[in-house]
């Protein structure tokens, strides 16, 4: 009696842990369709693999399955395409996308004739922007080179939502970058290209335009900014005259302070006559040690005057 009680609450618990994963299956399976219902509802372009094939599609596929085993085991290396770490690989069966979104990394088994693919690389991809003529705040007109850093985070977006990824980021960067240093004067584009940079990568990045396209910009970098030839001269004569006239007024700062100490020395030995004569026997050691066929003796004028009386 009691074996079969046992027995009988093991199997209503098994049956309740049945239940329980199938409706957690269940879940899942209806959360993951809502999410990818709710992707597709932002897409540009619709994706219908959720949808069940047609008589003719399922015809092709058993087609092409049948074509495979004909041919087997040579058809094997055209059914099996090997994807490294940074790739992943967009499958399209007939047009549809395959369900599970994009394949790898390892190894991946698509169908001849019915199955094309595209492998996507996901490291991240540098990109010269032309440079832009730009006329700048304060009507001077120059040219800016940049740089543009990116890397696809949605496979599935890059190949169904946007023909061509790396021309429509450059033409994005190229109009962010105009609109954006227009703004500027020229001394300030100059001497601040890393804040210009971090303010073109935030444009970029409120647009929305790279998200919706499976893509992600990572950095922006101003490489170059060139000026007119007569505008660079200018800039030269501009910088040479205020370097001369920076030495100017090193020079007379400096006699204005070789005046002051003189002064001060003139006063010290006025008042102090022993300091003079040390000044002057000083002078006459001076003369003599100089290789000079004339010597000028100087005389005091204390003892002149003396004389003159």
């Amino acid at each position: 009696m009691q074996n079969e009680k046992k027995t009988e609450f093991s199997h209503d618990i098994n049956m309740y842990e049945d239940g329980k994963e199938n409706k957690e299956k269940h879940d899942s399976d209806s959360l993951s369709s809502d999410s990818a219902e709710e992707v597709n509802k932002h897409r540009n372009v619709k994706t219908t693999e959720g949808q069940p094939s047609k008589p003719i599609e399922v015809a092709f596929v058993a087609l092409s399955f049948i074509l495979m085993f004909i041919t087997f085991p040579i058809s094997i290396f055209m059914c099996l395409i090997i994807l490294q770490e940074y790739q992943r690989a967009v499958i399209l069966r007939l047009g549809r996308l395959r369900p599970g979104g994009a394949r790898g990394p390892g190894m991946v088994f698509v169908l001849p004739c019915v199955d094309r693919y595209r492998k996507i690389d996901l490291r991240t991809t540098s990109l010269d922007v032309a440079p832009q003529d730009i006329l700048t705040k304060d009507s001077v007109t120059i040219s800016v080179d940049a740089v543009l850093y990116y890397r696809i985070r949605n496979p599935l977006d890059v190949v169904l939502q946007v023909m061509d990824p790396e021309s429509c980021c450059e033409l994005l960067a190229m109009t962010t970058l105009r609109n954006i240093t227009g703004g500027y004067m020229l001394i300030e584009l100059v001497s601040s290209k890393k804040a210009l940079s971090r303010e073109i990568k935030a444009a970029l990045d409120s647009t929305g335009a790279t998200e919706a396209w499976g893509i992600r910009i990572e950095r922006v970098e101003i490489t170059d900014i060139y000026m007119p030839e007569s505008l660079q001269r200018a800039m030269a004569v501009e910088q040479e005259a205020r370097r001369e006239a920076m030495a100017k007024v090193a020079a007379a700062n400096g006699e204005r302070d070789a005046v002051k100490a003189l002064k001060e020395a003139a006063d010290i030995m006025e008042s102090n006559p022993i300091a003079l004569q040390l000044r002057y026997l000083q002078t006459l050691n001076t003369i003599a040690n100089e290789d000079t066929q004339s010597i000028v003796f100087p005389f005091p004028i204390d003892i002149m005057q003396k004389l003159i009386k």
